[in-house]
C-alpha cells in the first residue's frame, strides 16, 4: 500500500476561461497534489491511502467520498476542527497563462497539531510514503509533521517518494526556511520528483550548461548530496500557448539516465494536476517493478493525458497508457 499525506482541497475554476470574478461563477472540483497521486494510482490498479483532515461539514465529507469512490483508501482521514482548504483557478488562454489565488489559511489540516498525528498506526501495512513540498509549506505544524512521517516511515524500512511542488506564495505567507526544511525531507526520500531548480533551491548554486547537461548535472549533485536518493525522475516542458505545450520526461539515477522524446500537447483542456499524473504513471512503473525507461514512458502518458480531462484527477488506466504509446488516437470501437 502506498500513503499518501497531505491537505484535501475545493478547486473553484472561473468557467469557460473566464476571469476569476468576471461573472462570479465557479466550477468545483475536488484535488490537492497527494490526493491527486493516490487518486492516479488508485485508477492504476494500485492500494492507496490518504492521510489528511477536513472539517464535519458538506464540503469536508464530499471531498472525501469523492477520492473514496475513485477507489482511496479514506480511513485514516481524520476529521478536526476548521475549514476546507481552497484555491480558485483562473484558466490560461491564448497568451495569458493560468493563475491560481490560494485560501487555505486555518484549514482543518493545516492547523493540525503536528503531535496529532500517530504515524505508528498510519502506517502499519504500508510500504511507501508519498510527500510532497506543499505540505511543508503550509506553515510550522505542517512541515514538523511530514518530517515526523517521513522519520516514522524511515525507521519502518519503507520506501519515500517526495515532490518538490516548490509553492513561494505558500512558503512566503509564514516565517519559513524552505531551503532547510525541503533538505531535510528529501535527505530521506529514494526517489525525488523535481528538476534542476529544485536541487539548486536545495543545494544554494546553479548548474551551467543547458537542457539535459544541465539536468544531468544537477542529478549528480543531488545525488552526492543525498545518499538515500536512488531515482529522481522529473518533465521539461515548453509552452507555446496555452492550448499547446511540448512535454517530455526523464528519469537520472546515480548511474546514468533516460529521456523521452518530446510530445506535443494540443487542444489542452486543463492542466493542473499534470505533474501529479506524471508522478502516479512514474511509481506505477517502478512500483510494478519496470525499469527506468518503461517508468519515464508512462509518466509522460498519464502526463499528456492527464492534459484532456477537466480537474485535478487523473483517471486513467493501464490499457490507456499502452494505446497513448502505441500513437492510436482513433475512436476506440
Amino acid at each position: 500500500m502506498i500513503l499518501c499525506f497531505g491537505e484535501l482541497l475545493l478547486r473553484l475554476t472561473a468557467p469557460g476561461r473566464e476571469l476569476l470574478m468576471q461573472t462570479g461563477r465557479f466550477d468545483v472540483h475536488v484535488g490537492g497534489a497527494e490526493a491527486n497521486v493516490a487518486v492516479g494510482l488508485a485508477n492504476l490498479g494500485h492500494t492507496s491511502a490518504m492521510v489528511s483532515a477536513v472539517p464535519d461539514n458538506p464540503l469536508g465529507r464530499g471531498a472525501v467520498a469523492a477520492i473514496r469512490a475513485q477507489g482511496v483508501h479514506c480511513s485514516r482521514v481524520a476529521v478536526r476542527d476548521g475549514r476546507m482548504g481552497l484555491y480558485f483557478l483562473s484558466p490560461g488562454a491564448g497568451l495569458r497563462a493560468s493563475d491560481i489565488v490560494y485560501d487555505r489559511a486555518g484549514s482543518s489540516f493545516a492547523t493540525a497539531p503536528a503531535d496529532s498525528w500517530d504515524w505508528d498506526a498510519l502506517l502499519a501495512g504500508v510500504t511507501r510514503l508519498h510527500l510532497s513540498g506543499i505540505t511543508p509549506a503550509l506553515g510550522d505544524e505542517t512541515a514538523k509533521a511530514a518530517i515526523a512521517a517521513a522519520e516514522a516511515a524511515r525507521a519502518r524500512g519503507l520506501t519515500i517518494s517526495f515532490d518538490g511542488n516548490y509553492r513561494a506564495r505558500l512558503w512566503e505567507a509564514w516565517d519559513s526556511d524552505p531551503r532547510a526544511v525541503l533538505t531535510r525531507l528529501v535527505g530521506m526520500a529514494d526517489l525525488l520528483f523535481g528538476n534542476h531548480r529544485d536541487v539548486s533551491l536545495l543545494l544554494g548554486r546553479q548548474f551551467s550548461g543547458d537542457g539535459e547537461d544541465r539536468r544531468r548535472e544537477a542529478a549528480e549533485a543531488a545525488f552526492a548530496a543525498f545518499p538515500n536518493l536512488r531515482h529522481i525522475a522529473s518533465t521539461a516542458r515548453h509552452v507555446d500557448d496555452a492550448d499547446r505545450h511540448r512535454l517530455s520526461a526523464r528519469i537520472d539515477t546515480p548511474a546514468g539516465s533516460v529521456q523521452t522524446d518530446e510530445v506535443a500537447i494540443a487542444g489542452i483542456v486543463d492542466r493542473i494536476g499534470g505533474g501529479d499524473a506524471f508522478a502516479s504513471g512514474v511509481l506505477h512503473a517502478l512500483m510494478s517493478g519496470r525499469d527506468e525507461a518503461t517508468a519515464a514512458q508512462w509518466g509522460l502518458a498519464v502526463a499528456a493525458l492527464k492534459h484532456s480531462l477537466p480537474g485535478d484527477f487523473s483517471l486513467f488506466r493501464q490499457s490507456d497508457i499502452d494505446a497513448f504509446l502505441s500513437g492510436g488516437l482513433d475512436v476506440r470501437r
